[in-house]
């Protein structure tokens, strides 16, 4: 059941754990930044732990690094922590990378929040902080699921049946031990609560937002020029990681096809991640696809305005793990969406429920390359997808709307603490930072 109206007086301590984080532009960074940030405005006392900026890339940018390095940004206080970052983040690299960054967890000063966010997928990482959140007997705590984790094991094909099994126990453990689960979508909601053993009352469903502005003016031919993008082609933009989820070996296909017929359509893969060098070798000598490197946010949305079709493009077999966070973007265009997706997929659903553009097979690259050519062909079509995902958008996708929803949230989960520890062990909790300054009601 949603939590219960609070009023503003009512200022929160919340201290917000997760992998990612601005300046990181994609993945759930952007999200967790802008909730710190907005709570933040609203009067709330907000602290982020976090580690170095280092995705997608998977390495940490030059001018961060450093054991613990606190800043400010935009009234919010962050903490940075170093933790194992592997190039190749898959497997075991991938577990050592999160069990790192939960050892960081554990051994520092969350400080004396009302209600502690933990930001998952970082399974392992937000398992280690979970543990700490029991240890304390004192601390609320959210977990917010912006993928299902044990999901992506198997629809990446990651792991195997027995992994997925031991991680869906993992999941299970950590999701049911918290005060409260947030999911981002109605899907999720239903795993958690069906597979994962969830109930129901502890389930919120808030949905993320579009984070990136709608441009009001972009001189589209000049920055198409910029873009080295003809006139008369095409321009299907992917935008966001390239990673194994995004199967963009798919879209190369495309090109080449696109190459052989001679089509006036050009395929850009905007971003990057650990996939992208051995994509973008796959893709040599083809003319009708571009790479372009992650862009700042004022110059990333010009680009994005300017390509014609808005591409999201997964794996084959990729249906229940995760919704793309670069909808909420994309659908800010006024720009049709071009989907390659398995037809009972989350991405299949809320294209459906904005309205918003065409889905088209996972794996299928002749399929997208026709469905490219349709959309070129009929550009009224095209403009009503638009307008109708930018319609979505702005009546379901709002910011102001979810920070109203977390708002809420969070203040239902710090009411529903749990008794404060006796006399005797209150001077421990304190020295830990676990005895926040709030009495208890």
């Amino acid at each position: 059941m949603p939590a219960e109206p609070v009023g503003r007086a009512r200022r929160l301590r919340v201290t917000i754990l997760g992998g990612h984080y601005a300046p990181e532009p994609t993945g759930n960074a952007p999200y967790t930044a802008g909730l710190a940030q907005g709570l933040a405005a609203r009067g709330h006392d907000v602290r982020v732990i976090t580690t170095h900026p280092h995705y997608p890339e998977w390495r940490v940018r030059d001018g961060y690094g450093g054991w613990n390095v606190h800043e400010e940004i935009r009234g919010v206080r962050v903490r940075r922590l170093a933790h194992y970052v592997p190039a190749n983040p898959s497997g075991l690299r991938r577990l050592l990378s999160e069990l790192s960054l939960g050892l960081r967890y554990l051994a520092t000063r969350w400080h004396r929040p009302d209600v502690v966010l933990l930001v998952s997928p970082n399974m392992f990482s937000t398992a280690a902080a979970a543990l700490r959140t029991r240890w304390s007997r004192r601390l609320a705590a959210g977990i917010w699921v912006q993928d299902i984790y044990s999901l992506g094991v198997l629809e990446t094909g990651q792991g195997g049946k027995t992994v997925a099994r031991f991680i869906r126990a993992v999941e299970s453990v950590t999701l049911r031990s918290a005060t409260g689960v947030a999911v981002i979508h109605e899907r999720f909601r239903d795993f958690a609560a069906g597979r994962l053993g969830i109930p129901v009352g502890r389930l919120e469903v808030i949905r993320n937002w579009s984070h990136v502005p709608s441009v009001p003016e972009v001189d589209r031919a000049a920055v198409r020029r910029r873009m080295g993008w003809a006139a008369d082609e095409t321009v299907v933009l992917h935008a966001g990681n390239m990673g194994v989820k995004q199967g963009l070996e798919n879209v190369v296909e495309a090109a080449l096809l696109a190459d052989r017929q001679q089509a006036p359509v050009r395929f850009v893969l905007l971003g990057d991640g650990n996939q992208r060098e051995r994509i973008q070798a796959h893709a040599s000598g083809l003319r009708s696809v571009q790479f372009v490197a992650p862009l700042p946010d004022l110059e990333f949305a010009q680009v994005l305005a300017s390509a014609d079709i808005l591409l999201v493009n997964e794996r084959a077999g990729m249906r229940e793990m995760s919704v793309p966070s670069k909808l909420t973007s994309y659908f800010a265009t006024s720009l049709p969406v071009l989907a390659a997706t398995d037809e009972a997929s989350v991405t299949a659903a809320e294209i459906e429920a904005s309205g918003g553009g065409l889905r088209v097979d996972a794996g299928d690259p002749a399929a997208l390359l026709r469905a490219a050519l349709t959309l070129r062909g009929d550009p009224v079509s095209a403009r009503r997808l638009g307008a109708a995902g930018h319609r979505y958008r702005n009546e379901v996708l709002t910011e102001s709307a979810a920070l109203d929803h977390f708002e809420r949230w969070l203040a239902g989960l710090a009411q529903r603490r749990p008794t404060p520890p006796g006399p005797r062990h209150r001077a421990a909790y304190r020295r830990r930072g676990y005895y926040t300054h709030v009495s208890a009601r």
